[in-house]
């Protein structure tokens, strides 16, 4: 895995992503080293980012490495018109390593087909956010002990949601039951859910979200994303679609958790925070063991 880009969650075998977060356990339980401290790691955030780019930029100062990059495509060269190409060919002799997040699908692999230093995608538009479903399956499984046989309810944006596609993928390798809650307008892609099809695994689709909380062991929320929307008058018509509250969580498992990649506008009430079955918050710390530990795999430090 030693400078083995990721650009999609199938770049990484099964026994691969386990291995990522077998070390993420081992960094979480120490996570201050000075694995990287001879290392440079560039962060490219041509797009926003509050969790993803923080938590890349925790991972590499807790492990004693170096950051260059920029966090909006606004303060560099590509507001000159310089070419993606031209952008990460230069910034390739100034790092070992490439995070980059841009608004443009297959920008990422783009990236990595040129690049002399491995790239991670930290997201490429509606397409994949592979370290997103590291830490989604990190939690999942610091949460139900088992990445297997598990009963998974998405919801939300299912279209255009990345870390949905991503991890939807990833959940393939592991006999899950799918639940799928979405307005009809979002539904999941047939190029995603074809995946599920080839393992011949049960999907189920539904546009109500209060049917497959009793029968789900992680609910697995994401916001309407305005950003992917054409047309505004869609977007206000359909952002309003589901809401999560306290009184809704009255018949669930026991094992039952809460996911959601953040942001969060209203699809999750925040009388649902203090609820032990919420675990979204400490899902974005898992973020940082995750990162640490696919930095370090990736550098030859693992």
């Amino acid at each position: 895995m030693k400078n083995k880009s990721l650009v999609s969650i199938n770049d990484y075998t099964k026994e691969e992503q386990l291995h990522v977060l077998e070390v993420a356990k081992e960094f979480e339980a120490n996570p201050v080293q000075t694995v990287l401290k001879d290392h440079v790691v560039a962060s490219l955030f041509f797009e926003p980012s509050t969790r993803t780019r923080l938590s890349f930029e925790s991972a590499i100062n807790r492990l004693g490495g170096k950051i260059v990059g920029f966090s909006e495509a606004s303060n560099t060269s590509v507001k000159k018109g310089e070419s993606l190409r031209d952008t990460i060919l230069t910034i390739a002799n100034y790092s070992d390593l490439i995070v980059m997040r841009n608004p443009v699908e297959g920008s990422a692999r783009f990236a990595s087909e040129i690049s002399p230093v491995p790239i991670i995608n930290a997201g490429d538009g509606s397409n994949q956010h592979p370290t997103q479903t590291l830490l989604d399956l990190y939690s999942i499984l610091q949460t139900q002990n088992t990445l297997d046989n598990l009963h998974v309810a998405f919801v939300g944006d299912l279209k255009y949601g990345r870390t949905v596609h991503s991890l939807v993928i990833a959940l393939c390798n592991y006999n899950t039951t799918f639940h799928l809650v979405s307005p009809v307008e979002l539904k999941l892609p047939s190029s995603v859910k074809m995946h599920i099809k080839e393992k011949n695994l049960a999907y189920h689709q539904y546009t109500n979200m209060e049917e497959v909380i009793p029968n789900s062991d992680i609910l697995y929320m994401t916001r309407i994303q305005k950003e992917r929307f054409s047309d505004p008058l869609e977007y206000e018509r359909i952002k309003n679609s589901y809401n999560l509250h306290k009184d809704m969580l009255v018949d669930t498992r026991e094992n039952f958790r809460i996911l959601h990649p953040m942001p969060r506008v209203n699809e999750i009430h925040i009388n649902v925070d203090e609820d032990p079955r919420a675990y979204y918050f400490q899902q974005a710390l898992n973020g940082v063991y995750v990162r640490q530990a696919l930095l370090s795999i990736m550098l030859g430090y693992r």
